[in-house]
């Protein structure tokens, strides 16, 4: 790490929420919620979109997981929080959301020597992808972000989940292979990797490579998990994730899978719509409920 990047870090570690704090005027059960920015002491430091309450605790974990950046350009100015209304959901529900920043301000000079390249890896040529590693790159971050939180002695051990959109779901679909004790549950929305290649809608990069692939994590994956998607996916169509799932349950892996209505004008953004909440937020809650 550059010396200058190791002393903010260190900095910010310290100061922790004082300086970053911007209080939220939100209540679940009377409880007041704060929305902060992070430093993350892990092995690869990094910044983090926090919203949790504020007094009382510990509490259950949230992790949630954004999607992927290709362009140097977007990874470099990726935004701190892409579902910003669906954390404050989590909060609500009693839950410390955690959002780790795999882009961004680290990576603005140097996009391809930022501190965070491990994580927005890409899957490689089109012909062999490698939709594996990058998936199990994101389940190490998750570990480590669940390590650092339940060091902090904020959150409960062993009753975190993972929330992940878009690749980030892919790489909580990685992470359930590894069968983590401190997770109970994980929740993907529209999850996988290779989705519109050249820009073109319906287009993914190798699907009968995406769906071996999540036959393989299914082989090992025990953790509940909840995936949901919507018809008007032009990253991850219903066919392709019908047979991702068909696929990942025949190895033996335990997950619900549901289909929503068209959203909007591309339903792969459902969780970044505050007016998908009402949508989706009956089955995450059902099946929260089912896995306590």
């Amino acid at each position: 790490m550059q010396p200058y990047l190791s002393r903010l870090f260190l900095v910010l570690a310290f100061m922790g929420a004082t300086t970053l704090t911007a209080p939220a005027d939100d209540r679940a059960g009377g409880q007041q919620l704060r929305e902060e920015t992070w430093a993350l002491m892990t092995p690869l430091p990094m910044f983090a979109y926090v919203v949790r309450p504020v007094a009382g605790g510990p509490f259950p974990l949230a992790v949630m997981n954004h999607g992927i950046a290709i362009g140097e350009k977007e990874r470099s100015f990726f935004p701190l929080i892409e579902f910003r209304d669906a954390a404050f959901w989590f909060a609500r529900h009693g839950y410390v959301v955690v959002a780790p920043v795999r882009y961004g301000a680290t990576a603005v000079d140097m996009p391809e020597r930022g501190h965070h390249s491990l994580f927005f890896a890409g899957v490689g040529n089109c012909d062999n992808p490698n939709f594996r590693g990058p998936g199990l790159a994101i389940a190490t971050l998750d570990q480590w972000v669940i390590d650092f939180m339940v060091g902090e002695g904020m959150v409960t051990p062993g009753k975190a989940i993972v929330v992940g959109q878009s690749g980030g779901g892919w790489g909580a679909i990685a992470f359930s292979s590894l069968n983590p004790s401190s997770v109970r549950a994980i929740i993907t929305f529209a999850a996988g990797r290779g989705g519109r290649v050249d820009g073109k809608p319906n287009n993914n990069c190798a699907p009968d490579k995406l769906v071996e692939e999540t036959a393989a994590f299914g082989r090992t994956s025990r953790i509940p998990m909840l995936w949901i998607y919507a018809e008007n996916d032009t990253y991850f169509g219903p066919e392709l994730t019908k047979r991702m799932h068909e696929a990942f349950i025949a190895a033996g892996g335990k997950a619900e899978y549901h289909m929503l209505p068209p959203f909007e004008s591309d339903g792969h953004f459902l969780i970044g719509s505050p007016d998908g909440i009402p949508l989706w937020s009956p089955l995450v809650s059902k099946f929260l409920d089912g896995h306590p």
